[in-house]
C-alpha cells in the first residue's frame, strides 16, 4: 500500500465530528472516535443497530464530507465476485477473438508446422485476461482511487457466508487476488463501512477483523439537532413536540418503531402542511408517514391524545 498523506478532517476526531456535521449528519464521541480508529489502524468498521438509525447514512455522508468518492455494495442472498469485486468485459474479449480470426493467416505467416504457429498465438492468450479486459465492480474500484474513498458494503447480513469468506482476504490487506492476473493492492486504503440489521448472526472472522460500533435510536436533543439539521424550516415549539412524540411512540409495542429517516420526513409532512404544533387531527392524518405497517398505526391511532398530552408536557 502507498503511504498517503491522510486529509484534515481525519487526523482528529473534532474534525472528523466537524466535516459529518458539515453534510448534516450529527455525530456522536463514540460515532467519532470509531471512525478516527479506523483510518489510523487501517480496520473496517462494522455498523450495527436497528433499520433508519443512520448506519449507512454515516457512510454517504463520510464520502460527501470528505469530497471521497463512495463505492457502494448492496448485498442479497446469491451476490458472489463478478458483482462484488470484477468481472471480465466478455463483448470486448469477444471482439478482440473476432480480430485475431481475421488476423490470423498474417500472425501465422512464415511458421512451418502447427506447434509454430501455436507458438506464435500462445503470445496473445494472456491478453485476453490483462487489465485492459477487467471491469471492477465496487470493491475493487475503491481500491483503485488514489486519493482515498470511502467503501459501503450495505446489509452484509443478507449476503451468504460464502460472500462473507471472500470479504476476509480484502478485509485484513485491501487487496484483491484475480487468479488470472495475481494480487491487486490497494493504492490508498478505503474507509470500509459494514452495515447489518442483524438479519443472521455473521461469523466470527468476519468480526475479528472489524471495529464495532453500535447506532440506536438517538436520545431527544441529537435528535432534535438531526431533524433541525435536515429540516431548517421547522419551528422550535413542533420540533420539540415531533421529537418527544416519536420518542413515546418507540416505547410502545410496535413491530416497526420509527427510525430517525421517518421522525425527519415526519417533520417535513407537518411544515408542509403549515402545522405549528402537533394537534390530535394532523398527527392521525399523518401517521402513515411515521409509522409503516398498518397493524402499528392501528395501535397508535386510538392513543394519539394520551401520548400528545405526554409529549407535549415532555417537550
Amino acid at each position: 500500500m502507498t503511504k498517503y498523506q491522510i486529509p484534515k478532517p481525519l487526523t482528529s476526531i473534532d474534525g472528523i465530528t466537524e466535516a459529518l456535521a458539515s453534510v448534516g449528519y450529527i455525530s456522536t464521541q463514540a460515532i467519532s472516535t470509531t471512525v478516527y480508529l479506523a483510518v489510523h489502524l487501517r480496520k473496517p468498521v462494522l455498523v450495527e443497530g436497528p433499520a433508519g438509525v443512520g448506519k449507512t447514512d454515516l457512510a454517504q455522508s463520510l464520502a460527501r464530507g470528505l469530497d471521497f468518492p463512495l463505492s457502494r455494495l448492496q448485498c442479497y442472498e446469491g451476490l458472489d465476485e463478478t458483482k462484488a469485486l470484477y468481472e471480465w468485459k466478455y463483448g470486448k474479449q469477444l471482439l478482440y477473438t473476432q480480430i485475431l480470426k481475421e488476423k490470423i493467416h498474417e500472425l501465422t505467416e512464415g511458421a512451418d508446422s502447427l506447434e509454430a504457429s501455436l507458438k506464435k498465438l500462445g503470445d496473445f492468450q494472456d491478453v485476453f485476461f490483462s487489465r485492459d479486459f477487467l471491469e471492477p465492480r465496487p470493491i475493487l474500484k475503491a481500491m483503485e482511487q488514489k486519493t482515498g474513498s470511502v467503501l459501503l458494503v450495505d446489509e452484509i447480513d443478507k449476503s451468504d457466508e460464502e460472500f462473507e469468506a471472500l470479504l476476509l482476504e480484502i478485509l485484513s490487506e485491501y487487496q484483491v487476488t484475480v487468479p488470472e492476473i495475481g494480487t491487486i493492492a490497494a493504492k490508498v486504503p478505503p474507509i470500509v463501512i459494514l452495515t447489518s440489521n442483524n438479519v443472521r448472526e455473521l461469523g466470527d472472522a468476519l468480526k475479528r477483523r472489524c471495529l464495532h460500533l453500535h447506532i440506536g435510536f438517538p436520545e431527544q436533543v441529537r435528535e432534535q439537532r438531526i431533524v433541525r439539521a435536515r429540516v431548517p424550516d421547522v419551528g422550535q415549539k413542533l420540533l420539540e413536540q415531533v421529537v418527544a412524540f416519536v420518542d413515546k411512540v418507540r416505547n410502545e409495542k410496535l413491530r416497526k418503531p420509527p427510525s430517525i429517516s421517518e421522525t425527519v420526513d415526519w417533520a417535513r409532512t407537518l411544515v408542509l402542511l403549515h402545522a405549528e404544533e402537533l394537534e390530535p387531527r394532523i398527527v392521525q392524518d399523518t401517521l402513515g408517514v411515521l409509522l409503516k405497517r398498518q397493524g402499528d398505526i392501528a395501535e397508535i391511532v386510538d392513543r394519539v391524545d394520551e401520548l400528545l398530552v405526554e409529549s407535549v408536557a415532555g417537550a
